[in-house]
């Protein structure tokens, strides 16, 4: 059994960091040096910290030791190993906003409540009967669930746990109320009503369902005026540039003249017009990031729609689902607006995205009784 060792070590660039230094078997039987960075200096500020953060890695590398076998890794020190592993900011397969949202799982609510259990204690019926008596909608449950589930599945991985409990777990993901979307004429209100930048903003976002990541990633080498479409290369959260949330993501996106014309309206009264400027670039820090979009949402246009009397909880995902119920309500086909959202599945754009109008409903329920009662129908008909 060995325990390794932590130690700060200095960076020609960038800050000092933490590193745990093992040896293990190689190829030829001969033992080798093997090291890992736990972290930088400024976020494990004592080596009571670094230690911390290589408790998963130690169990791991002496896992094989017959004499480690009675004894039982907690939930948190997979949660350490988790993390340390796939949300260091060196792994490039998760999206940054994915990370940050794991990370928030785990903290807020899973390592409180299951840090200190080991692994072999936690129990299917007791997380579910925890889950249900949360204080969050059936979503929020539901991925804090499958953020747990994932970590014992990256337990399993690493020969760290035997089992998965969560798997047996079971949560609802039906939503308390469906999510607010506008109508074309409350659309319309706000286009009349907000500056040229809040309206190309929300022109953009209504009618090519942009997620708010890419909207305020987008620069304007992206924007294809000749092809007449949007190429969607990068997502950006907190200032941090990332990946785009899937392969269909990336695909190219349609965009109709009248887009284009308030773009070029746009790009002719904003400084940072180069191809390699943000289209949405902040004069607050001089076109090095884009504007926050939670701070134009909240500062300007939540205000303008509640000013117009719409009293719907507007987000900028608002738009987005907007955009899907529309496409909808001019017939379009299921698998066409599959590809102008960018979803993976038909099912996500169904489920998620779309309402009926109310106005569709009615005409679909009025054929259904037409075809039952076709001599009543046309009385009411003749009638009117």
């Amino acid at each position: 059994m060995q325990d390794g060792s932590v130690t700060i070590e200095s960076r020609k660039r960038g800050p000092d960091v933490w590193c745990f230094r093992w040896r293990e078997p190689g190829p030829d039987g001969r033992r080798i040096h093997r090291r890992i960075v736990l972290g930088t200096a400024a976020d494990l500020k004592s080596i009571a910290s670094a230690r911390n953060m290589a408790v998963g890695l130690r169990h791991e590398i002496n896992n094989n030791d017959i004499r480690l076998r009675k004894e039982s890794i907690t939930l948190a020190d997979l949660s350490r190993h988790y993390q340390q592993r796939e949300l260091a900011d060196r792994n490039s397969r998760i999206a940054y906003s994915t990370k940050r949202a794991y990370a928030g799982y785990l903290q807020k609510w899973i390592e409180p409540r299951w840090g200190r259990y080991a692994l072999s204690d936690i129990r299917a019926t007791e997380v579910e009967l925890w889950l249900r008596h949360l204080d969050r909608a059936p979503g929020t449950r539901s991925k804090i669930r499958n953020t747990m589930s994932l970590l014992f599945n990256h337990g399993r991985r690493h020969d760290l746990c035997e089992r998965n409990p969560i798997q047996w777990v079971r949560q609802s993901t039906k939503r308390r109320s469906a999510p607010d979307v506008l109508t074309a004429s409350e659309v319309q209100m706000l286009f009349a009503t907000l500056p040229l930048r809040q309206k190309t903003m929300v022109l953009l976002a209504v009618t090519t369902g942009l997620r708010t990541s890419e909207l305020f990633a987008l620069q304007w080498k992206d924007v294809d005026f000749e092809a007449k479409q949007i190429h969607v290369n990068r997502s950006i959260v907190q200032n941090v540039i990332g990946i785009c949330k899937t392969e269909s993501s990336q695909k190219p996106v349609p965009v109709h003249e009248h887009l284009l014309e308030a773009l070029r309206q746009w790009r002719a009264v904003t400084p940072y017009r180069a191809s390699e400027s943000w289209v949405f670039a902040s004069r607050l820090n001089q076109g090095r990031w884009p504007y926050l979009a939670q701070e134009i949402m909240r500062r300007h246009i939540r205000p303008a729609a509640r000013r117009l009397g719409i009293a719907k909880r507007i987000g900028w995902h608002t738009f987005r689902h907007t955009y899907s119920t529309l496409l909808r309500s001019t017939g379009a086909e299921l698998k066409i607006m599959q590809e102008l959202l960018r979803h993976s599945t038909i099912r996500v754009t169904l489920d998620t995205y779309t309402q009926a109008v109310t106005t569709e409903k009615r005409n679909a329920q009025e054929a259904v009784v037409a075809l039952l009662f076709p001599q009543k129908m046309q009385e009411q008909s003749d009638a009117a």
